[in-house]
C-alpha cells in the first residue's frame, strides 16, 4: 500500500498523483489542517469553499472505489499539519511510500520534504507549461514578457490560431477592453448554489473558528463541486462571455461581478480544467456567439497570464516573495480591513473583497495594488493580505501578481513600468469618483484626489530609479514643467496625507 495525498488545491480526479495509483491497494490521503487555514487569516468565505469542496471531493472519489482516509478539521487526532496527517495514516497502514502531486506553494514543498518516508513528487500536468518548459523559455533572457510567452502557448494548444497565424491579423486585443461600463446596463445574474448537508456542517464550522477573520461567510453561494463550477461555466459563455472583452476593465459601484467569468477559484482548486474552458470559449467564438476580442481577452488571462506568473513564482525559487526593489516600509493601513475613508475607489473594492472574497483584476491592480504602490506599503505586508482575502488567492499566482505586476518588488522582472496612475485612470474605468468626498479635477490642495497627490510623490522619491523609463519618462518632463510652487504644493498635501493615515486618522 501506498499513501495518494491530495491536496485541497488538486480536487481532480485527472491529478498525476492520483493517475498514478492503483485505486484497489492504495490509500488517498486528505486532511483539513490547522497549519492550512492559519498561515495568514483566511477570509471565512475561502475557508468554507475548500472545505466544502474537499469533503465532496473525498465522497466522490469513494463513489468511484477509491479508499478515503479523510480528516476533518474538529477531528480530536488532527495532528494539525499535513506532514503529521502522513505520520499518522503511515503509522495506521504501516505504510512506507507516498506519492504526491507537486503542490503549488514553496511553503508545501518544503514541509514535504521533511517526511521521513519515501516520497514521489510528481509534476502538476493540469498547467500547459511545465517548469522545465517556462526555464527553458526564460533562460538568456534579461526580461520576461508575457506577451512573448503568451503567443508560445498560443502556438503549442492552437488555441484562436489560424496555422501559423493569430485568428484575426493580431496576437492581442486589449486595446478593444477597455470601455468604461454604464449603471443602466443590462448584467448577467452570478450563479449561486443553494446549501447541501455538506455545506451547511462546513459553514457551521468556519463560522464557530474563523467569524472573526476579515470577511463575511453568509450569504454563501459558491460552487463546491464539478457540476456546480461546470454550471458557472455554462452561464458565463451563455451570458456574460459575449460583452467580458468589452467591460472587462471597468469598474461600477455595488456593481462587483459586471460581465467576469467568477471562475479562477476553481480553475485553481481543480474544479474545472483550464485547457477545456479555454476550448469552449473558442469554441462559443468559432460559432459566432461571442467576439474574438472577448475570446481573445479571456483565454489571454488563462493560458497567457495564469500560466505565466506559475513559471515566474517556480522560476525564481522561495525567496521571491521577500523581494521589496524599491524599499517600501510603510505598515498596511487600517484602509485595507475596511476603516472608514471618503476614497469610494478604495471604499468599494475592499467591501466588495469583505463581502464576496472577490474582486476582479483592474480593481485589484490599479485601485488596491495602485494605492498600495504610490503610498508605499510594505509590499510583503500586501502580499499577505492578498493571500488572505481572496478565494482565489494562492501563492504560485497571487505573489508574481502582486509582487512583481502591482508592486515592482522585483524591480521589473516582468513588468516594464510601475503600474501607477493618478485618479484619472480609475475616473475614466469607473463610476466611482462621481460621489467622491475628494475631487478627481483637483491637482492639489485638501480636496484632491489622493492618488492626483500620491502618483507625483511616488514619482517623485523614485527619480532616480525610472526618470530614464521611456514608458513614463513623458511624465517627469510634464513635473519639471510644473512650477515650483505647485509642486511643492502637491509633495506637501502627499505628506499630510500619509501623516494622516498613519496616524489611524480617517483618510
Amino acid at each position: 500500500m501506498r499513501l495518494v495525498l491530495v491536496l485541497g488545491d488538486q480536487l481532480s480526479e485527472n491529478i498525476a498523483a492520483l493517475r498514478q495509483a492503483d485505486r484497489a491497494q492504495d490509500l488517498v490521503v486528505m486532511a483539513e489542517v490547522a497549519a492550512e487555514t492559519q498561515y495568514v487569516p483566511h477570509h471565512p468565505k475561502k475557508i468554507a469553499f475548500i472545505l466544502a469542496a474537499m469533503r465532496k471531493f473525498a465522497a466522490r472519489l469513494r463513489e468511484d472505489g477509491w479508499q478515503v482516509a479523510y480528516t476533518r478539521l474538529d477531528d480530536p487526532e488532527n495532528t494539525g499539519t499535513v506532514p503529521g496527517e502522513l505520520l499518522r495514516r503511515a503509522s495506521e497502514t504501516g505504510a512506507t511510500d507516498v506519492v504526491a502531486t507537486r503542490p503549488g506553494e514553496w511553503r508545501l514543498i518544503e514541509a514535504l520534504e521533511t517526511v521521513p518516508l519515501d516520497l514521489e513528487i510528481l509534476e502538476d500536468d493540469r498547467f500547459i507549461a511545465s517548469h522545465a518548459d517556462f526555464d527553458r523559455w526564460a533562460e538568456g533572457r534579461k526580461q520576461l514578457r508575457m506577451e512573448n510567452f503568451y503567443r508560445e502557448m498560443r502556438r503549442r494548444t492552437g488555441l484562436l490560431m489560424e496555422g501559423d497565424k493569430p485568428a484575426g491579423g493580431k496576437w492581442n486585443f486589449d486595446t478593444e477592453n477597455r470601455k468604461p461600463a454604464s449603471d443602466d446596463m443590462f448584467l448577467p445574474r452570478p450563479s449561486r448554489f443553494e446549501h447541501d448537508d455538506t455545506v451547511a456542517e462546513v459553514l457551521e464550522l468556519v463560522e464557530t473558528r474563523f467569524g472573526g477573520n476579515f470577511g463575511q461567510l453568509h450569504p454563501f453561494g459558491l460552487a463546491t463541486d464539478a457540476a456546480q463550477a461546470e454550471a458557472v461555466l455554462e452561464q458565463f459563455i451563455h451570458a456574460a462571455l459575449p460583452a467580458f472583452g468589452d467591460y472587462q476593465d471597468a469598474m461600477l459601484a455595488g456593481r462587483p461581478f459586471l460581465y467576469h467569468s467568477l471562475m479562477s477559484a476553481y480553475l485553481n482548486v481543480g474544479l474545472l480544467d483550464p485547457l477545456d474552458v479555454c476550448r469552449r470559449v473558442e469554441t462559443a467564438w468559432q460559432a459566432g456567439h461571442a467576439p474574438l476580442n472577448a475570446a481573445e481577452g479571456f483565454i489571454r488571462q488563462i493560458i497567457g497570464w495564469r500560466e505565466f506568473v506559475r513559471g515566474i513564482y517556480f522560476h525564481e525559487g522561495p525567496c521571491y516573495v521577500e523581494r521589496n526593489e524599491l524599499g517600501h516600509e510603510r505598515d498596511l493601513p487600517a484602509l485595507y480591513w475596511g476603516a472608514e475613508t471618503g476614497m469610494v475607489c478604495l471604499r468599494e473594492a475592499v467591501a466588495q473583497t469583505r463581502e464576496e472574497a472577490y474582486a476582479h483584476h483592474i480593481q485589484r491592480l490599479m485601485v488596491t495594488g495602485n494605492f498600495g504602490l504610490v503610498a508605499g506599503i510594505d509590499p510583503a505586508q500586501l502580499h499577505e493580505w492578498y493571500l488572505a482575502v481572496y478565494a482565489d488567492a494562492f501563492e504560485w499566482v497571487e505573489a508574481p501578481n502582486t509582487l512583481g505586476m502591482s508592486q515592482f518588488a522585483d524591480g521589473g522582472l516582468f513588468a516594464s513600468k510601475p503600474y501607477v496612475s493618478s485618479g484619472n485612470y480609475i475616473d475614466r474605468m469607473s463610476d466611482y469618483c462621481g460621489t467622491c468626498r475628494y475631487s478627481v479635477k483637483a491637482k492639489h490642495g485638501d480636496d484632491a484626489c489622493p492618488f492626483n497627490l500620491l502618483y507625483w510623490h511616488f514619482l517623485n522619491r523614485h527619480r532616480a530609479r525610472f526618470s530614464s523609463n521611456p514608458r513614463i519618462a513623458t511624465m517627469y518632463r510634464t513635473w519639471d514643467r510644473m512650477d515650483a510652487q505647485r509642486r511643492q504644493a502637491i509633495l506637501h498635501g502627499a505628506e499630510n496625507f500619509l501623516k494622516k493615515m498613519d496616524s489611524g486618522a480617517q483618510v
